[in-house]
């Protein structure tokens, strides 16, 4: 997987999964954008660790319709084109309905379709435009294990990515004929910042042991799985969701 001369922007790219992703295109060549809310503390440490030189690092909320549209043109402006997007930036609030008000339900709910759905949905197009001028292109959005399993403490994260999985879809189907190929990828339990107090609890073992490998997915697993997607001789697996969750959810 050589990525060489490819621009790629990754959003959610300063910790966690974002992080793996944008050091594994790094490291195969890539120039990396990588598209960070507001820890510039974190965006930069990330930066510093990409292999190579001249990469990014965009300030923008994927919540913000116009942010997301100069984040894309900052890019461009800067690489001169726009090679692969990884939509990765995403949203987990909790928000189990017998113990939510209907204030906090609804904030829930509106929070995490514009982060979870709206934003990819803005990031795909203005990434798309340019990409159907340019000759085509790849698009990898991060979905979940909650998209097919549920997820009832955080029901809006779960129809989110639901969401996210028939947007993928939908454009491979309407962009395959521009040369551009879109796929996701679907992970469990990935041992972030986000899950480390979940992990480290007493729920931790019970997690790990949905999983007959005993353990929840490392950044790096997740990343592997987005590089195949976004590499040549992968065009056929366009519209293709990738399981991520070492078979600790099954579907067929």
């Amino acid at each position: 997987m050589n990525f060489s001369n490819k621009t790629v922007l990754v959003t959610g790219g300063s910790r966690g999964i974002g992080k793996a992703i944008a050091i594994a295109f790094a490291s195969r060549g890539a120039r990396v954008a990588i598209l960070y809310k507001s820890n510039q503390q974190a965006a930069a440490t990330t930066q510093a660790k990409l292999q190579g030189q001249g990469h990014l690092a965009i300030q923008a909320d994927v919540a913000d319709a116009e942010s997301v549209k100069s984040a894309v043109e900052e890019c461009i402006n800067k690489f001169g084109e726009l090679n692969i997007l990884v939509n990765n930036a995403g949203i987990g609030i909790y928000h189990p309905l017998v113990s939510s008000d209907y204030n906090q339900w609804q904030e829930a709910w509106q929070q995490t379709i514009q982060a979870n759905l709206i934003g990819p949905a803005n990031l795909c197009f203005c990434a798309a435009m340019h990409m159907i001028e340019n000759g085509g292109g790849r698009i990898v959005n991060v979905s979940s294990r909650g998209a097919f399993r549920g997820e009832p403490i955080k029901p809006a994260y779960g129809a989110s990515k639901a969401g996210l999985n028939s947007l993928t879809q939908s454009l491979a189907v309407a962009l395959g004929s521009h040369n551009i190929f879109v796929a996701a990828v679907a992970p469990g339990f990935v041992n972030t910042e986000l899950t480390a107090e979940r992990m480290s609890s007493s729920e931790g073992d019970e997690i790990r042991a949905q999983s007959p490998l005993q353990r929840i997915a490392e950044p790096k697993d997740v990343a592997h799985a987005v590089l195949f997607l976004a590499s040549d001789g992968a065009e056929f697996s366009t519209g293709t969701i990738i399981d991520v969750n070492g078979a600790s959810y099954l579907r067929s």
